[in-house]
């Protein structure tokens, strides 16, 4: 492999040591999936002798992917995973994510000092093929699941390398010196966080408009950019999505390309708060007007999705859209009245606005269900934001989850099945949705309500605040983050 050609996300590949079988790495954009093949009798103990796909970077990152072995059979030590090495010589320090192939042991591996042996901390539990690896200063955390489940941290240390460049990618050794192992990784994302100093809402790093598959959990960048852009929307057709960038609406094709602005005239200064109506040719947009308080100007107007001058409907602020009504006539959103967070609904043609929640905890992200009848929203009013549903009137509020997780934006499919959420860690504050921490998204299914994760991502703020199923309920599209893309 020419070191100066790219493959992926990634710069080159290498056999480490020496292997009687060359390696290979291909990414597949359309799948946007790595195969990597590989032989190689260890990387165990003093022995370094595997395949490896890598970039060559400095500071902190997460390292996410999802493995399955495709060939049959192989030794029950073969390995793939995840790893962070120090150079490309044999005897490297290393600390690499493990997925054995036979008995589905999941470690993390380690060698502190060039040339010592490997050691190593194990889960408790086999067939992880979910993993992480993340870099935070001199630290290195490894985490891994079953596909659907939550990630369980399996080991930390800190990093002994004494360079600030290092290599980090992908590995599959197959343990036996004459056969050659292939795996497959998905859904795989190196991503670089934000700073620890950056300033929330001012300071902000590039995003991925990513499709997710619900039936297989399979995910596709759409469209990547260094500049912010946040909460898409589908269009009813499914033909195009829509995005919020520093207070303009964009579209883009939803099989990618450019953005390209929606003119909505005065009304350039919005946020991700915005919606297509049922019938899909009109556009509810919160825009923050000039002529109001710093911080209490967010008010809800309605644009033809083609673009135009917009028209107002809230008449207080700060309202900020959330959902539509299934008859088009009616709008629902939050709104701080008199310093409390609740939820209001409000004629389509503006009027009085309706008090549907009144407490004095955070009442958010209103959506209603497919016969108009109930509105699910996220509230903290149990202690931790958690998703509930009402009655379209506001009465007999029922919590619906109830778990370790701060869980934000309800937002079911169109065909009713499934209702997918956001979900920050627990430490998270129950007031707060931020930008730029590792978060999932979590599929509940309406018939029995379980729920399982069907994304690991970083983000948060942004990713998805608004409705954003595709209209076959086959794929969402949401942002995830990352540092490292070029301004563009």
């Amino acid at each position: 492999m020419n070191e100066s050609e790219t493959i992926g996300v990634f710069e080159s590949a290498t056999d480490i040591g020496v292997v009687n079988l060359p390696g290979s790495s291909m990414y597949d954009p359309v799948t946007d999936r790595y195969t990597l093949k590989g032989s190689g009798s260890n990387m165990w103990f003093g022995e370094d002798r595997f395949h490896f796909l890598w970039k060559r970077m400095q500071g902190d990152f997460i390292l996410d992917a999802r493995v399955e072995w495709t060939g049959e059979g192989g030794h029950d030590h073969r390995k793939a995973g995840l790893s962070i090495r120090e150079t490309l010589e044999t005897g490297s320090r290393h600390v690499s994510a493990e997925f054995h192939g036979g008995d589905g042991l999941m470690s993390m591996q380690y060698r502190l000092d060039t040339d010592s042996l490997t050691l190593e901390q194990s889960a408790d539990e086999r067939f992880l093929s979910v993993m992480r690896l993340e870099k935070t200063g001199k630290t290195i955390r490894m985490w891994a699941s079953r596909p659907g489940e939550v990630l369980r941290q399996v080991g930390e240390l800190e990093l002994p390398f004494d360079s600030t460049w290092f290599y980090v990618g992908l590995i599959v050794c197959s343990h036996d010196s004459n056969a050659v192992q292939e795996v497959m990784f998905s859904n795989v994302r190196l991503t670089i966080p934000a700073a620890p100093d950056f300033v929330p809402y001012q300071d902000y790093i590039g995003c991925r408009l990513e499709i997710l598959d619900i039936e297989t959990e399979s995910r596709k960048v759409l469209v990547q950019s260094g500049q912010p852009f946040e909460a898409p929307n589908w269009s009813r057709d499914g033909s195009f999505l829509v995005v919020n960038s520093k207070g303009k609406l964009y579209r883009v094709s939803s099989d990618g390309g450019q953005f390209i602005e929606i003119d909505t005239d005065f009304a350039t200064a919005n946020n991700n708060d915005h919606g297509f109506s049922p019938g899909g040719e009109i556009l509810a947009i919160s825009h923050h007007a000039a002529d109001r308080p710093a911080g209490q100007n967010s008010v809800i107007y309605t644009v033809p999705v083609e673009g135009g001058i917009p028209k107002q409907v809230t008449p207080n602020s700060p309202s900020y859209w959330h959902g539509w009504s299934p008859d088009g006539r009616t709008l629902i959103y939050t709104a701080n009245r008199n310093g409390q967070w609740d939820i209001y609904a409000i004629s389509l043609d503006g009027g009085d606005e309706a008090q549907l929640t009144n407490n004095a905890f955070l009442d958010d992200g209103s959506e209603y269900s497919l016969d108009g009848r109930t509105i699910w929203f996220n509230s903290n009013r149990s202690g931790s934001m958690e998703i509930w549903r009402m009655k379209a009137d506001g009465s007999e509020p029922t919590q619906i989850t109830q778990d370790p997780f701060q869980n934000w934006f309800p937002h079911q499919s169109p065909d009713g099945r499934w209702l997918i959420f956001l979900s920050y860690p627990p430490e998270v504050d129950s007031w707060d949705h931020p930008y730029y921490r590792s978060v999932m998204l979590r599929l509940m299914n309406l018939e029995n309500m379980r729920i399982r994760v069907v994304a690991y991502l970083y983000g948060g703020q942004g990713t998805i605040n608004v409705p954003s199923w595709s209209p076959d309920s086959k794929k969402l599209a949401f942002v995830s983050n990352t540092g490292g893309i070029d301004q563009d």
